[in-house]
């Protein structure tokens, strides 16, 4: 089982970042958090890396479900989508699968939860 969905795109690093939030809205996730993994390395290791964003997207309603059905979920939480400029110049979108993410807890109603924020995630990548 992979642990991720991924899609390659022609678009912009830029206009990648504004098609997954906008597809992420549809799905009724923000973006609570974004990670410039780039600028971070370039600023504590002083290295190069190419583009790479992490958005940590939220959808409150499964979020509230997953932490009734397990208050210590939030260690998981939110859903990582990554974007990534590829060698190609391409850009390459990949959001965490919640189920294979789950997979090491004994807890139904958080499964049942994870399969459902599967889909809205897989339909964000399937639509970019």
């Amino acid at each position: 089982m992979s642990y991720h969905f991924s899609k390659t795109m022609n678009d912009d690093f830029d206009t990648a970042i504004e098609k997954v939030t906008g597809e992420l809205k549809k799905e009724g996730f923000g973006v609570l958090t974004q990670i410039d993994v780039r600028d971070t390395l370039k600023k504590k290791l002083d290295v190069d890396f190419r583009r790479y964003k992490i958005l940590g997207a939220c959808n409150p309603h499964f979020a509230h479900e997953a932490l009734l059905a397990e208050d210590t979920i939030g260690t998981m939480l939110p859903c990582n989508v990554i974007v990534q400029e590829r060698d190609n110049g391409k850009v390459e979108v990949s959001a965490v699968d919640p189920v294979a993410s789950m997979i090491a807890i004994k807890n139904d109603m958080l499964g049942d939860v994870a399969m459902q924020v599967r889909e809205k995630l897989s339909r964000v990548i399937d639509n970019l």
